[in-house]
């Protein structure tokens, strides 16, 4: 079945890859079905379309999975964990209250923007608009503004990080599939997410909440107007148990920089508390002491809240590893090879390459995640062919193709259309808007990025 119709062997790879993602596309989009099953059946369909032996694929995909969930399982669930003691000990509402503090009502909604930033480092998206909806409410009733002119702004700032920072999973992913430097990788993702989340936060919320009145649903208002106030957690102490994944992943990228043969046993060991397994795990274990203990919690409570966090990120993880899966047998069946050859072939910027195909299946498939994870094995083959090109950069193009337009396939349109209280028109012309936004200058401040390093 490999050679079709007399094509060529590169062309029929390509007739069946596009054939696989079209029956997942519409599978997952259109007949609702899981993303991991449907993944799983891909994988397997692509593999035996193009030629590889059944036993074959099977291999592909169990060492897809797992080699991809080998260090992604442990983020997420360490990252979850984090992100659990900040909610349970209200660091995220303290930080929130400080920014207000400092930068006035005027100007809060840069200030939320900040706390989108800082929040989303250690959580997934869902996550963190859980967390932050309750500050936006509070906000927004505390100073009279606009709920989107509050509420944009920290979606922006959480959307920008989960595609574009690591330590998230979405950013790692590609760095692991490109082999890309995680310290310049966080660098590069400043340079570019902030002026991305500043266009698409602060200055369009306050041009988009003029425009689009709404008020949160009744009874979440309630809710989170009534809540038990408790003592709060310092902000100094809350930020720094937030940042200090990210801290710790610095010091192990500049040590590397500095002695790159690793000489000194000092350079092994910041490379070692470096490395993004044992940088989160120390972070996750601070926590339970600075957000945890010092705040009166007892170690039964700390220990249910790290259980309890971890039952509703199993889908995720899941989607990862079968999208790990689905990219190992890209590669296997030589359609990593054949596109890669296609794409040099027709000399197309590898940056706007990785861009688009993330952009293609996000659209598609209306998952970040599994555009991220699909894209990095389409593209991967096509750096190996590309030398002299800036891997970090790509990564990030990747990272913004990824969040381009999201729309009523993605789960994330939903969860924001419900919590403000909006229409769907609304949200399309707000969320959507938004998300396209951070993406197109993502990927313009990446090319722009690239003449420069």
């Amino acid at each position: 079945m490999s050679s079709l119709f007399g094509l060529s062997h590169n062309a029929t790879l390509m007739f069946w890859t596009l054939i696989t993602i079209v029956f997942l596309i519409l599978l997952i989009s259109k007949y609702k079905w899981n993303p991991f099953v449907t993944l799983l059946i891909s994988a397997l369909m692509l593999g035996l379309f193009t030629g590889m032996k059944p036993a074959d694929v099977v291999t592909s995909i169990t060492s897809g999975l797992g080699g991809t969930l080998g260090t992604i399982a442990i983020v997420i669930a360490l990252g979850t964990m984090l992100g659990k003691m900040m909610a349970e000990s209200g660091g995220a509402e303290q930080i929130a209250n400080t920014l207000v503090d400092r930068f006035g009502e005027k100007r809060v909604h840069w200030a939320m923007m900040i706390v989108g930033f800082i929040v989303g480092i250690p959580v997934f998206f869902e996550v963190g608009v859980i967390l932050l909806i309750p500050i936006v409410f509070t906000v927004a009733r505390k100073t009279k503004m606009p709920l989107l002119q509050i509420g944009i702004p920290i979606l922006a700032g959480l959307s920008t990080v989960h595609g574009l920072v690591p330590p998230h999973p979405a950013p790692m992913i590609a760095i692991d599939a490109y082999q890309a430097d995680l310290g310049k990788t966080i660098l590069y993702s400043f340079i570019i997410g902030i002026p991305a989340a500043i266009i698409a936060g602060p200055l369009f919320g306050k041009f988009i909440g003029k425009r689009i009145q709404t008020e949160p649903p009744a009874e979440l208002a309630e809710q989170f107007s009534n809540k038990a106030t408790r003592g709060l957690p310092g902000f100094g102490i809350t930020l720094f148990t937030i940042l200090l994944p990210v801290i710790l992943m610095l010091i192990g990228s500049i040590a590397d920089i500095v002695d790159p043969d690793a000489s000194s046993s000092i350079t092994l060991f910041c490379e070692f508390i470096g490395h993004e397994i044992i940088a989160l795990l120390i972070a996750a274990v601070f926590s339970f002491f600075s957000l945890g203990f010092a705040r009166g919690f007892n170690k039964h409570e700390i220990s249910r809240f790290t259980s309890e966090c971890l039952a509703p990120i199993a889908t995720i993880v899941l989607i990862i590893g079968a999208g790990g899966a689905f990219k190992q047998v890209l590669i296997n069946s030589g359609v990593g090879t054949a596109i890669a050859e296609i794409a040099t072939g027709a000399n197309i910027n590898v940056i706007l390459f990785a861009w688009l195909v993330a952009a293609l299946i996000r659209v598609a498939t209306g998952s970040a995640t599994v555009a991220m994870t699909t894209a990095a094995g389409i593209v991967a083959p096509v750096l190996a062919l590309t030398p002299g090109a800036n891997v970090e950069l790509v990564v990030l193009a990747t990272g913004a193709g990824s969040i381009v337009l999201s729309h009523v396939n993605d789960a994330g349109f939903w969860m924001v259309k419900e919590f403000f209280n909006m229409t769907v028109p609304q949200t399309l012309k707000s969320w959507t808007v938004m998300e396209t936004l951070l993406s197109v200058i993502g990927l313009v401040l990446a090319l722009t990025l690239n003449v420069f390093v």
